[in-house]
């Protein structure tokens, strides 16, 4: 029953009211009572968190949970990139000349999901990665790199699902929907980080402050589930042979390598 529930549930954040009454209903103390269910529907992973199910005041809190330090592990070598989230990888490819990429059968334009032709230029026959998050993921966003912020703003202003059927059927969900960018600056190269809504009710909280960017660190939180879309420049990313399409993924996997412009790796 209570499966049918959240499903239902997930199906209102379509809707711009009812996006903004289950936010509501989510930060309210009535929605503590059906904490417990939830995890257990989802079958989240209770030894990882950093509290026990009845410290959460909220199902807002639960979404936005954080997990004990040791419950990830980064990988540390220097030129690694990592997964910046506990997704699936959905798909991953080439930019063409054009600045599009096909996903799940839809054709993306990449500078309408950056919005600069100037930005857009750096990223031309690059890769992209898509990560999807669903309501069952830590919805906390880390650096899959180490860098320095080079420029970070958000576009759009409505925002739709962007689960396999959203990515499918929607209207150029990743390139339209509410979006907050990080271009990171690396030592082989620029990295747009791309964090894309899912609901009505645009919940993406930032929360690194300063330029650098250390690799595994926190950056920011969905409040529901959505999608990453990682753009790398050309020549850049070199992805890791064991990733296949799709993938489970967790923060702190290897899931490439940054090489150097030269080596010509796409």
């Amino acid at each position: 029953m209570f499966k049918h529930v959240y499903r239902l549930m997930i199906e209102l954040t379509n809707g711009k009211w009812t996006s903004v009454i289950l936010q509501r209903f989510a930060q309210s103390r009535v929605s503590r009572f059906v904490v417990p269910s939830f995890a257990k529907i989802y079958k989240l992973n209770q030894e990882e968190m950093e509290k026990s199910l009845h410290e959460y005041p909220t199902l807002h809190d639960l979404f936005i949970r954080t997990l004990r330090k040791e419950a990830r592990i980064i990988d540390t070598n220097e030129n690694s990139v990592v997964s910046p989230v506990d997704a699936v990888i959905e798909d991953v490819g080439s930019i063409n000349q054009t600045s599009e990429m096909v996903v799940k059968g839809k054709t993306y334009s990449i500078q309408e999901m950056l919005g600069s032709q100037e930005t857009v230029n750096k990223y031309l026959h690059g890769t992209y990665m898509i990560l999807y998050l669903s309501p069952s993921h830590y919805h906390r966003i880390h650096s899959p790199i180490e860098g320095t912020v080079v420029k970070q703003w958000t576009l759009g202003s409505k925002s739709y699902p962007v689960n396999k059927m959203g990515l499918k059927y929607g209207v150029r969900t990743l390139a339209k929907n509410y979006r907050m960018i990080t271009e990171v600056k690396t030592a082989n190269g620029h990295i747009a980080i791309v964090k894309v809504g899912a609901m009505f009710v645009n919940s993406i909280e930032k929360t690194h402050k300063g330029m650098t960017l250390q690799k595994g660190e926190e950056m920011a939180y969905f409040s529901f589930g959505s999608t990453v879309v990682l753009l790398f420049q050309k020549g850049t990313f070199q992805l890791d042979p064991s990733i296949q399409t799709p993938k489970d993924i967790r923060i702190g996997e290897k899931i490439g390598v940054m090489v150097s412009q030269n080596d010509g790796a796409n």
